[in-house]
Parts: structure tokens; sequence; C-alpha cells
């Protein structure tokens, strides 16, 4: 008898339908397993086995031929264990198969029949719903990501006797039901960090303020303890909210990486992801054998934090170049290419020599040769495309004492908002949402100077020997300083301003 069962693949951060055919023929002995499956799921004829028996059930002494198809696309992992085995359950009539095609059914299973989690559930639900399933069968710790798709019929399941109970009619699985809208406002302004518990620093703050408002990478430059991991860690809690869709987006990526806990359903705040300095490129922008997304990807729609930049390697931060300008990463491979998105705030911190300290402290004692060796880490086209070189100073003694709090993140928040809808409104009928996503039309259309500001940037651009992106940047910058000041032309203190935010173009370190 000939059964289809559907499972599901994933290809970057979309799913595709798999269908699984199993055929059991009288006419001989043998289990046969085609359609490109890796090692993990050839292996599934012994946990199959193992978990039939322990339910009282078996695999047949027939003829057993399994075609996972489309054929020629690879299919990895052993999220098939839990479809492959009903199939061939349904193929030897030893369960009814009457609307198994309604669903798509995945699990990994153990030799005990109980079921284990799968990675990227929430876009095989999506996919299950476009092409009209009625609903879908995981195992129970996934539910809460796949019930945030309506208009699905999402069961979980602890072990693969429940599931052949639900077929046979003869006991049914509670069905999931999630209200998403309720549970993402819920959860959306919480942060476990604020801006009012950082002392002092205030021109770091309102660094980190307009960068936030105008989407800006930003580069923190200080000794250590001058509070730059600690501004870093706030950067989330002054960003927009995400939007539905923004978190629907970013849910699928960490769903696909296996990211998710089993007791979170829907990312409702912006990811915060903070690699070591030894992460390889690959780990950095995604990719290996079977792709996978890298931490640039993972904090899509949030903040990638490089803590001590210049001890990463130079080829790990190159790789980084293209990804900032196009905001996605493109995988090749010889038979496929993926793309994952990523759209991030880049913020990074660095001591201004190796040593520690800025080259007119006192407790500065590195040469010049030195300083020039440790800057020469960061290339001159990375450094261009952060927008903002922030020097942080270290914390006077008073400030740290002080009582009075700090301004709150949500006072800065509102600003910032303000600043977003603005932008918003200007960009409405582009495909860009916020100034640090401008290109050159843009940048003509909406950065229009005085002659005071044309001629204070161009004494900086001498000055400084910038280059022709960092004059983009400046001119992003004081856009979204005018913003935030809710002026509808720049100004000449506004480019000012901006250009105090190119340390690293003036060279100090020389001096």
């Amino acid at each position: 008898m000939l059964v289809k069962i559907y499972g599901s693949a994933i290809h970057g951060v979309a799913a595709q339908t798999i269908t699984i055919e199993v055929n059991v023929d009288t006419g001989g002995v043998g289990y046969h397993l085609v359609g490109l499956p890796d090692n993990a799921i050839k292996e599934s004829s012994y946990r199959i086995s193992a978990a039939l028996k322990n339910v009282g059930y078996k695999i047949p002494g027939k003829k057993i031929t399994i075609n996972m198809a489309p054929a020629d696309l690879r299919k990895e992992g052993a999220a098939y264990d839990l479809s492959i085995a009903i199939g061939i359950l349904a193929a030897s009539d030893q369960i009814l198969a009457e609307n198994i095609h309604d669903y798509v059914i995945m699990g990994e299973l153990s030799l005990d029949g109980s079921l284990q989690p799968i990675k990227g559930v929430l876009p095989i639900a999506i996919q299950a719903r476009e092409e009209g399933f009625k609903g879908i069968i995981l195992p129970l710790q996934n539910t809460r990501e796949a019930a945030i798709v309506d208009n699905l019929e999402v069961y979980g399941v602890e072990n693969i006797r429940e599931v052949i109970d639900f077929f046979n009619e003869s006991k049914p699985i509670e069905r999931v039901i999630l209200d998403t809208r309720k549970e993402f406002q819920e959860k959306i302004n919480d942060f476990p960090f604020d801006f009012s518990e950082v002392k002092g620093q205030e021109t770091a703050k309102r660094a980190m303020e307009i960068a936030a408002a105008g989407g800006h990478n930003i580069i923190l430059i200080g000794p250590p303890g001058s509070g730059k991991t600690m501004l870093a860690k706030r950067v989330p809690g002054i960003l927009p909210p995400l939007t539905l869709k923004e978190a629907l987006e970013t849910t699928k990526i960490h769903s696909v990486a296996g990211k998710m806990g089993t007791e979170t359903s829907l990312m409702t705040v912006r990811p915060f992801r903070s690699p070591h300095h030894t992460i390889s490129d690959v780990a950095l922008v995604g990719g290996g054998s079977y792709p996978q997304p890298g931490e640039i990807s993972l904090a899509h729609n949030g903040v990638l934090f490089l803590d001590e930049m210049p001890e990463f390697k130079r080829t790990v931060l190159e790789v980084m170049r293209q990804p900032l300008e196009d905001r996605e990463v493109t995988i090749s491979r010889a038979r496929f290419t993926v793309n994952y998105p990523a759209s991030f705030m880049l913020v990074a911190s660095m001591n201004p020599s190796p040593s520690g300290f800025f080259p007119d402290d006192p407790g500065n004692t590195s040469s010049v040769y030195e300083m020039q060796r440790y800057m020469n880490k960061l290339s001159g086209p990375l450094l261009d495309r952060i927008d903002i070189h922030i020097e942080v100073q270290k914390v006077e003694f008073e400030q740290l004492t002080e009582k009075r709090k700090g301004e709150k993140s949500s006072d800065i928040r509102e600003r910032v908002l303000k600043a977003r809808s603005i932008q918003n409104e200007r960009y409405k009928s582009l495909a860009i949402s916020y100034n640090a996503q401008m290109g050159p039309k843009e940048i003509e259309a909406f950065c229009g100077l005085d002659d005071t500001s044309f001629n204070l940037i161009k004494l900086a651009m001498e000055k400084l020997n910038l280059s022709a992106r960092a004059y983009d940047r400046i001119l992003k910058v004081a856009r979204t300083a005018a913003d935030l000041e809710g002026s509808q032309n720049i100004q000449s203190h506004h480019i000012s301003e901006a250009i105090q935010y190119r340390s690293l173009d003036r060279g100090f370190w020389n001096v």
C-alpha cells in the first residue's frame, strides 16, 4: 500500500514542503530510503524501529520503500522520524490514514517513543498554512512557536502513541491556541537594563540617542571601565519597539538556528548579540556545510555588539563590509544559494591604544608605532561604514558617587520614536524607513545644506582628509540630529555635531 505523508525542509529562513511517499510491498523484504537524505535521516530506521516496538507496534517484515520528494533537494536532520514512522504504520494498515494528508507531521523520535524538539518550526508552520494544510503535528515543546500562525490547527504531542491514537480517532489531542497580539503587547517593553543606571557620560548618551534615532552604526572609544559595554547593553531599550512583522522575521531566523526557548513563542524585543572576539568568519556571517544563520543574521532588526573590536581577527571584521551595506548575507554553494537577512545596528567598542588609554593620558605607555599597529587592525573601509565614532572618557569620582539618577531609557525612547515617525513619513513612498538606509539619491533630496553648513563640511573634508563615504555619513547623522530637534532643514550646528562624531578620522592617536 502506498501512503503520502507531509513534512517540511528549511531553506534559508523559508520552508519547503516535503512529500514522504511510503510504499509497503509484500513481494520482498528490505528497507529502502531515497530522496537525498543525510546520515541523520538514514539512521532513522533504528530510532523508528525501537520507538514503535516500545509503544506496541513494529516495522513490518516486508519491502518498504520511502521516497522523499522533491528528490533533488537534500534533506537534513532527524526531524522526519515521526513523519516516516507514521507513514510506515499507515502504509502497513496498522493505523487509519483517512485524513493523514491534511497535516504536516514533524518530530525527532527517542527510542522510547517520546519526541524531541526540532528547529525551524515557525517557517514550517507558515508554509503549511500557505499551502492549505489543516494543521500541524509537532513535539509539545515547539507548539507555542507554531501557534503564533493563525488559521492553522497546532497539535503538540509528547509521544508517538498520542499521534497513533489521534489518527485512529481513539483519543483526541488538545489543540494549542495562542493570542499572539496579546502576548506580543505584554512583553514589548520588557528590558533588563536602563540608561538611568549609567553615571555621567552625557556626551556618549547623546551619541547613542542619535544612533538609535537614525539606525546608525556606532563605535565607542575609551579606556577600560569607562562604561562602554554598559552603554551598549542599554541600546535595545531606546530603539523603537518591534512591529509584529519585524518580530515574525526575527523569530523565523532564531527558529531556524534553534535559538528559541520552549517557553518562547514570539520574539518581542530587539535581539542583542555579543559574540566573543575569537569567533570565526563563518560563525559571524553564517554558512557551513549545511548553511546556518550567523551572528549578524541573529542580530537582524536588533543590535550586534562587538566588544574590543580590534581583538577580532581582521578577516572576521572584513566579511562584515558587504552585509553592512546590503543588509543581507548571501551564502553560495555549488548546488544552491541561501539569503539571510542582516539588517542590524552595529555597536562596537575599543580601547584607544594597546595600553588602554588615550595618547595624552598619564597612564598611556604605548608608543606611536604600537598605536598605529593597533589601529591598523581596523581597515579604513570598515570604519567608513560606521557613522558615529564617540570618545568615552573615564568617569570622575564625583559623577560616580552622585545620588541623582540619570535620564530613563523610556524618556530617551520617546524622542527616538518622534524622530523615527518623522523619518517614516519622509520615506513612506520609498523602500527605506530610517536615515541610515539613505542612498545617494535620498541624501541629495533630503540633506540640502545652506552656505554656512556647506562651508563647514567642506573645511572638515579638507582638514581631516575624509572619504566620500565619510561625507555621506556626516550628512546622514546631521539629518538625524535635525530630526531629533524637529528641524525641517539641516543647520550648521547639526553638521558641526556630526563632524565631532568622526573621531577615528582625525588620527589623534598619532599625535
